[in-house]
């Protein structure tokens, strides 16, 4: 607990880069101090890659203006 009063803002930044810190009481863990679960974030060419790819499925895809016909075709197989 004295630790964590003393370096507060070193720890908040350690476990928002990712890391778990277990605050004791005494020699017992009491808590975690852990980052929020948040989508892992894709760099830049990672995602420029899966739009492309995206774009190439779309491209691909049947164009239709209207839903309705799409379910009905489907409903009556």
């Amino acid at each position: 607990m004295r630790e964590l009063h003393i370096h507060t803002s070193k720890l908040v930044r350690e476990a928002a880069e990712g890391g778990i810190i277990v605050i004791e009481r005494r020699g017992e863990p009491v808590a975690e101090l852990r980052p929020i679960t948040a989508p892992a974030r894709k760099d830049t060419r990672k995602k420029a890659q899966i739009f492309a790819s995206m774009r190439r499925i779309w491209a691909r895809m049947p164009q239709v203006s209207d839903s309705t016909k799409i379910l009905e075709d489907d409903r009556s197989r």
